[in-house]
């Protein structure tokens, strides 16, 4: 008979996690936790000394030991909650930030809550972006597309689950390539925008876990917006909304882009401050 329960494992995990030096130790080990007993976020507060099993008990310890791997927990459990949905994520695409739910702040104030629209988000990956814009606006339809086939399955496995295939379709092309022009009313796009050189110092949940097609953006991190900036400009109906997010300190240059391309750009920032979408929409945080 095991004696380890619910609460000794969870603290147990949280300690060697914490010892690891891993970020928000308690949250990561509570996630590990219900993955390996199938408890939920409820049960270890309501039921705290609840046995756990020797193979539980084995099992959390596995994803712990991977943890401290510094592999990413939404690598480790193959999904990764964004917005208000929940993804299946895999080695072929970008694990969804919060950061990113910037760009959806900007379309939601931008387009009612019954508002009809159609949507393109260029370099879909998981299927993010699109997916939780169009679980907010049940009138709206949108296209995702990526040049890797195996996002483009995540994708459209993510638009299943969450019974979205009548309103999402994934097409393989290379950003905008095979539009015609003045197609949507909305795009957007997270577009690769490290610097080459900065690649080798990020943080090894992104740097040896995230494909690198979707983080490198070039010597300057700009060779995306490049090509991006014309084309959202071609496809995007008169009068339409786009929003692009960018590294913090790539503002300026960003914006200079999509000016150049004959689009009103501004600069909205994220809730730490920081520099974070370029758009001709409104700031989310504007009274």
């Amino acid at each position: 008979m095991s004696d380890t329960t619910l609460l000794t494992a969870w603290k147990a995990a949280q300690a060697r996690l914490k010892a690891g030096r891993i970020d928000s130790p308690a949250i990561d080990a509570r996630l590990l936790l219900e993955a390996a007993t199938g408890a939920g976020r409820v049960d270890i507060l309501t039921d705290p000394y609840r046995a756990v099993t020797p193979e539980q008990a084995a099992a959390l310890d596995a994803m712990v030991e991977r943890r401290l791997r510094r592999e990413p927990v939404s690598r480790i459990l193959g999904r990764k909650g964004f917005w208000k949905i929940l993804l299946t994520v895999t080695p072929d695409v970008l694990s969804p930030r919060p950061d990113t739910e910037t760009l959806l702040d900007v379309v939601l104030k931008a387009k009612g809550e019954r508002e009809a629209f159609t949507a393109c988000d260029l370099g879909t990956g998981s299927g993010a972006i699109l997916l939780a814009l169009l679980a907010e606006r049940p009138a709206a339809k949108g296209v995702g597309t990526d040049v890797s086939s195996e996002a483009l399955a995540v994708a459209r496995e993510n638009a299943a689950n969450l019974d979205l295939n009548d309103r999402a379709t994934f097409i393989r092309t290379d950003w905008a390539a095979g539009f015609a022009d003045a197609s949507f009313d909305v795009v957007l796009s997270n577009p690769p925008y490290i610097p080459s050189g900065d690649i080798p110092g990020l943080d090894p949940e992104v740097r040896d876990h995230d494909p690198h097609l979707a983080l490198d953006g070039g010597a300057d991190g700009l060779d995306a917006y490049r090509t991006l900036a014309p084309e959202i400009a071609r496809i995007l109906k008169p009068g339409g909304l786009y929003a692009v997010e960018i590294g913090w300190d790539q503002g300026q240059a960003v914006r200079a882009l999509f000016a150049a391309a004959g689009l009103e750009a501004k600069v909205v920032k994220d809730l730490a401050d920081r520099d974070r979408v370029v758009t001709n929409g409104p700031d989310p945080r504007a009274a």
